[in-house]
Formats: structure tokens, C-alpha cells, sequence
């Protein structure tokens, strides 16, 4: 068995396409990664609201169908994953890292652990495509290997946005009538689905954590470089952890969530500018676009973690 570019002839236009086609595959998985998170956690934000009368109209905001924007958000994010240079989808999973441990450590078991759920959907594209960058790396079948990969990805997020449809349809009917047993499943374990989440994640994020220092350092010649390049990356991290603790100790709703990815990802972009290429600073702005579409397509589902 070859892979896809070893049976045509090796033509230099003909490599760019394959490392393209690649890149798109690579940025396929981590969208339907997200899809996957936001399909379960819309599952169980929905479960939540049906238990509680008091919560019927975010039961309807979340349970209203659009069709259409989940395959146009899984191209969107396929296409803004693929442009990422591995160079700052790495720092974009190390940055998120440090937060989530920093917010976990410092607000205690379940507090807006669903938000922090959402807030991680492009670090979670970034981290898978890390990740496969990664560990695919010379691999002698990538091309089929990444094929492989995004067909059962895409599969999972297609019986992921399914069970998400069955439930803000008729979860309610079945669970009283006791008619179906997907649903009868869910009325007895659906409180299990963040801790499931929060494994999944955990298990992904270390992969990628893994996967981003090793992308980074491998365009160093001297550990002088590095150094020159990990300080002032570690300061700035620091610095913006502290500041959007604070941001979101004084502040509720959509409004510091926005505003803490325009300070991270300016921070970012201005350390780039002294430690990084010109390349990257496009990458950056590419990022700021991606994160931006993640957490505007999730609005009803923030909201809906904030008065939970």
C-alpha cells in the first residue's frame, strides 16, 4: 500500500497539493472534534433545562434547529485549521493549557465548567491538528492514515449532531413514555456527560501539549534560542492568565469572553512580533477569526452557561 503522492510523479507543484490536501484533512478532524464537543454539551445543557421549569426559554433557544450552519461551520473551521501554521496552533494549546489548569485550580470542581468546555473548541481543533501533525510525522501512509482519520471523525460528528437533533426533539416525550432507549440512557447517565468531556479533554490536551513543545522547539538550532524565545513566551502567558482571572471574577455574560480572546490574541500577536516570523503574525490574525466564529456560533449555549 503507498500513500496518496507516492503514486504520481514527483513533481514540485504536485507535493505543494498533497501538503495541502493534508493540511485540509488535518483541519477536518479538529472541526469535527469540536462539532462532537458542541453536539454533547448541547445534549446535556438541553437535558439540564428540561429538569428545571424555570429554564424553559434557554430549553427553546437551544433546542431551535438550523440545519445548515453546522456543515458551514465545520467547513469554515476546516478551512481556518488548515491555514494555522502548526508554529501557533502549538502556542494556541499551550496558552489554553495553562488557563484551563489555572481557572480549574482556582474556582473549584464544577464551577462554569461548561463554559470553560466552550471557550476551548478552537484550542481543541488546534490541539488535534497538533497532535496529528505530530505524531504522523514521516509516516510512511499519511496521506491514508489523515483519509482514515477525518472519515471516522466525520462519521462521529455526524451521529454526534443526530443525537443532539433526537433529543431537543423528542427527549421529552420518550423520557416520560419511556418509549426509547437512547433517551432512557440519557435520563439515567446524562449528568455523566462533563465528566466524560473533561476526560476526553484532559487525554487530548496532553497529546497536543506534547505535540506543541516539540513543534516549537524543533525550529531552534541552540538551546540560546530557545530560551530567547520561551521567556519572554512565558511572561506574557503569565501575565494574561492573571489578567483574565480577574476579567472573569468582575464580569458576566458574552462580554469578557470576547474581550479576553482579542487581549490573548493580541498579546500573542505582539510577541510575535519580536520572536516570531511574518508568518506566523498572519497565522495569528487567522486564529483570531477562527476563535471568534467558535464562540459566536456557541452564544446560546455561553448564555446558557452562565445562568446555569
Amino acid at each position: 500500500m503507498f500513500s496518496l503522492g507516492s503514486q504520481l510523479p514527483a513533481l514540485p507543484g504536485l507535493a505543494w497539493g498533497w501538503a495541502l490536501l493534508d493540511a485540509l484533512l488535518q483541519g477536518l478532524v479538529g472541526a469535527c472534534a469540536v462539532s462532537v464537543l458542541c453536539s454533547l454539551l448541547k445534549v446535556y445543557l438541553y437535558i439540564q433545562c428540561v429538569n428545571n421549569p424555570e429554564r424553559q426559554a434557554e430549553k427553546e433557544a437551544i433546542a431551535a434547529q438550523r440545519p445548515l450552519l453546522e456543515p458551514l461551520h465545520v467547513l469554515v473551521l476546516s478551512a481556518v485549521l488548515a491555514l494555522v501554521g502548526s508554529r501557533v496552533a502549538a502556542l494556541v494549546v499551550l496558552e489554553f493549557s495553562l488557563r484551563a489548569v489555572s481557572t480549574i485550580l482556582s474556582l473549584g470542581k464544577g464551577a462554569h465548567s461548561s463554559q470553560l468546555y466552550l471557550l476551548c473548541q478552537y484550542s481543541l481543533g488546534c490541539g488535534v491538528s497538533c497532535g496529528l501533525s505530530f505524531l504522523l510525522e514521516g509516516a510512511p501512509h499519511r496521506s491514508w492514515n489523515l483519509l482514515l482519520a477525518a472519515g471516522l471523525a466525520a462519521l462521529l460528528a455526524l451521529h454526534s449532531r443526530r443525537l443532539a437533533r433526537h433529543v431537543c426533539t423528542l427527549y421529552e416525550l420518550h423520557s416520560r413514555a419511556r418509549y426509547c432507549g437512547v433517551c432512557i440512557l440519557l435520563l439515567a447517565t446524562g449528568h455523566g456527560i462533563p465528566r466524560l468531556l473533561r476526560n476526553a479533554l484532559g487525554l487530548t490536551f496532553a497529546v497536543a501539549d506534547l505535540a506543541a513543545v516539540e513543534l516549537i522547539n524543533r525550529d531552534f538550532l541552540s538551546t540560546g534560542e530557545a530560551v530567547r524565545f520561551w521567556t519572554p513566551l512565558t511572561i506574557c502567558y503569565t501575565l494574561l492568565v492573571v489578567y483574565m482571572q480577574e476579567e472573569s471574577r468582575q464580569s458576566t455574560g458574552r462580554g469578557p469572553v470576547f474581550r479576553t480572546v482579542l487581549v490573548r490574541m493580541g498579546g500573542l500577536f505582539i510577541l510575535l512580533l519580536t520572536v516570531g516570523r511574518w508568518i506566523d503574525i498572519l497565522h495569528v490574525l487567522v486564529s483570531l477569526l477562527g476563535e471568534l466564529w467558535c464562540l459566536l456560533r456557541s452564544g446560546v449555549l455561553l448564555d446558557s452557561c452562565w445562568r446555569q
